[in-house]
């Protein structure tokens, strides 16, 4: 498995606009298996995403689908910044198969 854990700031005031923006256009992608959008109590900007997908190139391959391109288009004007992005190795979990 492939698993991605990153930090994005919204612009101020933009957060949960944002996050429904998310939440809205992070349907079935092939490959795919968890997709966690949270916000952080501790700062009104920053967005939390957890995602796990079966490996890197289901995660690479979404990256060039006309859904998710539509939906980087509109988020776009609302991301102050990416604080950083994690790559990760889950080998399961709750809710995930076993490695």
């Amino acid at each position: 498995m492939y698993g991605l854990i990153g930090k994005m700031r919204a612009l101020p005031g933009k957060r949960d606009e944002l996050i429904d923006l998310l939440l809205d256009t992070t349907g079935a992608l092939p490959g795919c298996l968890s997709y966690l959008i949270a916000r952080d109590p501790a700062d009104t900007t920053a967005i939390w995403v957890t995602e796990v997908w079966t490996d890197r190139e289901s995660h690479k391959a979404s990256l060039s689908m006309p859904q998710v391109q539509e939906a980087i288009t509109r988020a776009r004007p609302m991301i102050a910044g990416f604080e950083f992005q994690i790559e990760t190795e889950p080998v399961g979990g709750f809710g995930l198969p076993a490695a």
